[in-house]
């Protein structure tokens, strides 16, 4: 040891002086942890602070109809979702067939009950005072938007509008033999059931023959009014020009009944909007009826 008035030992000293000789340096063992730069993680490397399986966010396809939104609930886009369009022409058709099991209840009604059918043969203001609300509630429906796409008061109107025109059925029924009107019921059925399953299935757009039709429905009402006139100078009727008209005016129907069954079912250039099942319930039930009416007329004239 040195004394604190000595200078130090030099090198050559301390390495022959056994004092100074201490363990040898050695370099301490390296980590066998590979180091991995946190900024470019290593394949084995794993972030704790984000678990790859739990916090990543997934997506999953949704079919809640019911939250779905409209932009345009006009003509067109309304029937994007084919979900919102299943459950309209549903409704529709639901909302048809409810109508036409009223109308035929009531039908029956008169052709089969015996009392009712003499009381309104002898009480014809019954017929004028039905087919006068018809009417009335038919253009309220038509013109006024509001009232056919507010519940309640859109359901109540078609009610009344069906018994109406339930009762007028009822009363020219009772003018004609019950197999006449059950064999038109039945015609009837099956022409609307045939051409409702050709305007599902043809790629023919009739949607966009509007103009068509009311060309159509101006040629059967100028040919209505001539044949009328003609029967009324001659003093006799015209078979042959009667036979032509009413096929005319099937066709018109027929025509009809496809167009307003494209607007319900969709996929063409226009369709109706999903808010106007009341509207397109009320046109398939008037084409059924026009076409009741058009052969209940035929088989009737017919057999008399």
């Amino acid at each position: 040891m040195t004394t604190p008035h000595e200078p130090p030992p030099d090198y050559k000293s301390c390495s022959e002086n056994p004092q100074f000789i201490g363990p040898a340096y050695t370099n301490p063992a390296m980590s066998p942890t590979v180091y991995s730069n946190p900024a470019i993680p290593s394949a084995g490397y794993s972030n704790p602070a984000m678990s790859p399986a739990d916090d990543l966010p997934s997506y999953t396809a949704t079919n809640d109809t019911e939250s779905a939104t409209i932009d345009d609930p006009t003509f067109g886009n309304s029937f994007s979702d084919k979900a919102i369009r299943r459950a309209f022409i549903r409704k529709v058709y639901l909302i048809l067939m409810a109508q036409l099991i009223l109308t035929v209840g009531i039908i029956s009604l008169c052709i089969f009950v015996d009392a009712i059918r003499t009381w309104i043969k002898n009480n014809l203001w019954v017929y004028l005072t039905s087919y006068a609300i018809f009417i009335c509630v038919y253009i309220v429906l038509v013109c006024i938007k509001s009232v056919r796409r507010k519940y309640p008061g859109n359901i109540i109107c078609l009610i009344v509008l069906t018994v109406s025109m339930s009762i007028v059925l009822g009363t020219i029924s009772c003018f004609h033999s019950t197999n006449i009107v059950l064999m038109s019921m039945a015609v009837t059925a099956v022409v609307c059931f045939s051409i409702s399953l050709f305007a599902m299935q043809t790629k023919i757009d009739f949607t966009v023959c509007s103009s068509l039709l009311f060309v159509l429905v101006m040629v059967v009402i100028m040919f209505g009014f001539s044949l009328i006139i003609t029967q009324y100078a001659l003093v006799r009727p015209l078979p042959v020009l009667t036979s032509v008209y009413a096929a005319l005016i099937a066709l018109v129907y027929a025509l009809f009944l496809i167009f307003d069954t494209q607007l319900i079912m969709g996929g063409k250039k226009y369709a109706l909007s999903p808010e106007e099942y009341i509207f397109g319930a009320l046109a398939l039930y008037i084409d059924i009826i026009d076409l009741f009416l058009l052969i209940l007329s035929l088989f009737g004239g017919n057999s008399n």
